[in-house]
């Protein structure tokens, strides 16, 4: 998502300029044969294409050239007579250029139409005459209206087999319109049309004379495109870092939006730091200015530390930072999206770790009406809330899209599984305005981020080691608290500066309200998982020893800390030996039915998958178990290496 639109063009007389749109609707609704129609039409095929595609027709028994082979270049759309992927065409007229992004009409492909509409500045709608406005057509309007595209036009095709008739043509433009006026649109314009015979598509039809306002490929000529990017706010999402010697610092990166000039006061975030900047240069050299679109090499007036993933931004108007926002959310993964998933957020630059915290609601296709929902599920579009490890500096997406969009993926897989479109930070929904300098709280009292005035950095060169979060993670009775106090101490005596929560300290002060059910428990850990999060960033080895029997509830604590800094170390001791040393008598009570859910009893325990370290507590003793986690914490880089090994060659 949120490829970066280019400037306006020259609309003067004789002007050439770009279109970008996107075709979508239900299956066989005729995307590739009007596609097939307009290349062949603007004479865009090579006469070789046209007699393969002819003579395929011939072999197939059609009886008129099957124009849809134009674009159906995958042997599998080409069999099933269906189109499972996005296809990009390039077409010309005299008065304008055209990408076009053909997307898959399934309703198990409506995933890919947000790949073809991100970056659209128009989307045809097609819907059968036979069948009227129907679920995908409803989707996928929808989906057009989220991502922003404001110019749809309604290509009500195969008008011949229903006689050219006027009334089912009004019918569904009736339909539509009821539809269409919950969506944030600009325009809206219906054309009927016979992809299959040419009605309509590049010139008039005399089958139709009831229809005087123009073909499809004239609306497409003269629509009036926006340039589809804030053109006010500069954001510059750093890519790179150019060091050639002591003397030069250079920033790269695509320029999301706004322009920027030499002598712009600008901001460099997370930093709140203020300066100018000196210089502004391209491929082509120094240049005045440089707008959305345009890759630079940004220099300061000031020296900076900025790296890969934040920003440069205008000083007025900075967008303020966010690690806990609402979105609008397009799952596209096979799993569903539910509460307490982790997942990598890849925003403008930057990637962070991200949870999903809550489904506020899902949105019906049909209605667009909100709906209750605890997930999401192929396809769904419903409005999230999702936490980060680390703030996003974001704008809403209605007025930036450039950096108001994001994408999640499911770190098991590396496979894109939801796009996003921000619509406001849940920790300022008051003060969005506000620069990251600003005061902490607005004038009606609500918090908002200040920073840190210590930097994580210095507190670690302070200390002498790095701050992480370890989690002892095991079946009752494993031994995790036992073995969390043996490494505090053993910590504290070489002077790392560390803490150990566990769930007795926890349940007596700040989980004292919540059960032991499993929304509880969740519950119990999310808050364990935000304190160790606030002592890591104080520069502290933070050791956490819970059952934490599943693996969602982990994962979403590790979401909450950088790379690396998490460190899962599963405490291994079967359920029997458990059972035999049972400190609090806790099995015993279970075993006799008195404690229901209790794990490794009535409750299940997930064990970690691929943990940072296994420790064998029913073999080893607690000292030997210490001993290898610290050496490991040294491996990892976490401590330092203490002893002749320091310094050594």
């Amino acid at each position: 998502m949120g490829g970066t639109v280019a400037p306006p063009k020259d609309r003067r007389a004789g002007a050439t300029d770009l279109l970008r749109f996107t075709t979508a609707g239900s299956v066989d609704d005729g995307k590739s044969t009007l596609i097939g129609r307009l290349l062949y039409e603007t004479k865009t095929v090579f006469e070789d294409q046209l007699e393969q595609v002819e003579g395929a027709s011939r072999r197939s028994g059609e009886k008129e050239v099957n124009l849809a082979l134009l674009t159906d270049g995958l042997r599998a759309e080409r069999e099933q007579k269906i189109t499972i992927d996005v296809a990009y065409r390039y077409f010309a007229t005299p008065r304008r250029k055209f990408i076009i992004a053909d997307t898959p009409g399934h309703v198990q492909y409506t995933r890919n139409m947000v790949t073809g509409a991100s970056t659209a500045d128009l989307a045809i709608i097609l819907v059968d005459a036979r069948k009227g406005v129907v679920t995908q057509s409803r989707r996928h309007a929808s989906l057009a209206s989220l991502l922003g595209i404001r110019h749809l036009v309604v290509a009500v095709n195969k008008m011949d087999l229903v006689g050219y008739r006027e009334d089912a043509y009004r019918e569904i433009v009736e339909d539509f319109r009821t539809f269409a006026g919950k969506l944030d649109l600009n325009d809206l314009t219906f054309v009927p049309i016979s992809a299959l015979r040419g009605d309509h598509v590049v010139r008039p039809s005399e089958r139709m004379p009831w229809y005087q306002d123009g073909s499809l490929l004239e609306i497409l000529e003269t629509v009036e495109v926006d340039p589809g990017t804030n053109e006010t706010d500069f954001r510059l999402p750093v890519q790179y870092v150019i060091r050639p010697n002591p003397e030069f610092r250079g920033y790269t990166g695509t320029v999301a939006s706004g322009t920027v000039r030499p002598g712009d006061r600008v901001v460099a975030l997370p930093a709140g730091v203020e300066t100018r900047v000196r210089t502004v240069e391209t491929t082509a050299g120094p240049v005045e200015s440089a707008g959305a679109g345009k890759a630079v090499v940004v220099t300061l007036e000031d020296e900076v530390d900025v790296s890969r993933g934040e920003m440069i931004a205008q000083a007025e108007g900075a967008p303020s930072p966010a690690t806990r926002f609402r979105a609008d959310l397009c799952w596209m993964g096979e799993e569903p999206a539910a509460p307490g998933e982790s997942y990598r957020l890849l925003h403008t630059t930057r990637e962070v770790q991200a949870v999903l915290d809550q489904v506020d609601h899902r949105l019906d296709p049909d209605t667009l009406e909100p709906k209750a929902a605890e997930r999401l599920t192929l396809n769904d579009i419903g409005r999230v809330e999702l936490t980060t490890a680390a703030p996003l500096f974001c704008d809403p997406y209605g007025s930036n899209p450039a950096t108001g969009n994001f994408v999640l993926v499911d770190p098991r897989t590396n496979r894109t599984v939801g796009a996003g479109m921000i619509r406001g930070s849940r920790e300022e929904e008051d003060v969005a305005t506000l620069p990251v300098w600003a005061a902490s709280e607005d004038e009606e009292g609500h918090l908002a981020w200040d920073g840190w005035s210590v930097s994580l950095e210095e507190r670690e060169e302070r200390n002498g080691h790095r701050a992480a979060v370890l989690w002892l993670t095991g079946l009752p009775g494993s031994g995790k608290t036992t073995l969390g106090r043996a490494l505090e101490r053993r910590l504290f005596e070489e002077g790392v500066q560390s803490f150990q929560l566990d769930g007795d300290h926890v349940r007596q002060g700040l989980g004292r309200d919540l059960g032991f059910s499993e929304q509880d428990r969740r519950e119990n850990l999310r808050r364990v998982g935000q304190v160790a999060r606030l002592l890591f960033q104080q520069g502290t080895l933070v050791i956490c020893s819970f059952v934490s029997p599943f693996r969602k509830d982990r994962e979403a604590v590790r979401s909450l800390l950088p790379e690396g800094r998490f460190f899962e170390v599963f405490v291994s001791c079967g359920v029997e030996e458990c059972i035999r040393r049972d400190p609090k008598g806790l099995y015993r009570k279970a075993l006799d039915g008195e404690i229901p859910g209790f794990t490794g009893v009535s409750a299940p325990y997930e064990e970690p998958e691929e943990p940072e370290l296994v420790a064998d507590t029913a073999e080893r003793t607690v000292d030997e178990v210490a001993e290898e986690i610290v050496r490991r914490l040294r491996e990892e880089g976490l401590l330092p290496v203490r002893g002749p090994a320091a310094g050594s060659c």
